[in-house]
């Protein structure tokens, strides 16, 4: 049986450079599971590439037939969107393994959902991290580099990263392994290792 990966980490960790190049490695043979949003469809996006879009009754509709596996909402000054992992039939265990992309929440919710199918060792987590001054850094350059750098949104995604990856969380998802991301291809090196 196949393994569904669950990448995870604080923002301005790299995990999405880690998920892109485990993805491209074609020696690990991950098969991409395609998440869903309300959000609108932005520029240079193609649906189900980045997600699967859609409305609240299309996710409402998926809801009713118990194929949301996980969700989540945030409240934006759009109004809410949502995002979340569909049983839609793109994940296969046996045609092999899969790797997401996704916050703690997420993972927790997803391992529930499949624990209670009698399938909780599908589920592996990969947690990204790097010390929090190198990570604020590296968030700083990257909204500098923003036609319009939103400083406030990054600050508070910081401060709120560290109230949803708390120790105490990690430790009651039972996150124990974690891959260091302060030099990237050390890091996917051990993430590939693991993998492996």
């Amino acid at each position: 049986m196949g393994k569904l990966y669950c990448l995870m980490g604080k923002s301005a960790g790299g995990k999405d450079t880690v998920f892109r190049r485990l993805l491209e490695d074609q020696t690990l043979g991950l098969m991409e599971l395609v998440p869903y949003t309300t959000r609108p469809i932005r520029q240079g996006e193609q649906e189900g590439r980045e997600y699967h879009f859609t409305d609240i009754a299309g996710m409402e509709a998926l809801q009713a037939q118990g194929k949301v596996i996980e969700s989540r909402v945030y409240h934006t000054v759009h109004g809410d969107w949502y995002y979340f992992t569909v049983d839609d039939g793109q994940l296969d265990p046996a045609a092999g393994d899969y790797l997401m992309i996704g916050t703690l929440e997420a993972y927790i919710q997803i391992k529930a959902y499949f624990a209670a199918k009698g399938l909780a060792e599908l589920v592996v987590p990969l947690y990204i991290e790097v010390e929090d001054g190198l990570r604020l850094e590296r968030a700083l350059a990257r909204e500098r580099q923003q036609s319009e750098p939103k400083y406030r949104e990054m600050c508070r995604r910081f401060l709120a990263d560290c109230e949803d990856f708390s120790e105490k969380k990690l430790a009651e998802a039972g996150i124990t392994k974690r891959f260091d991301n302060t030099e990237l291809e050390r890091c996917l090196a051990e993430v590939k290792a693991f993998i492996r």
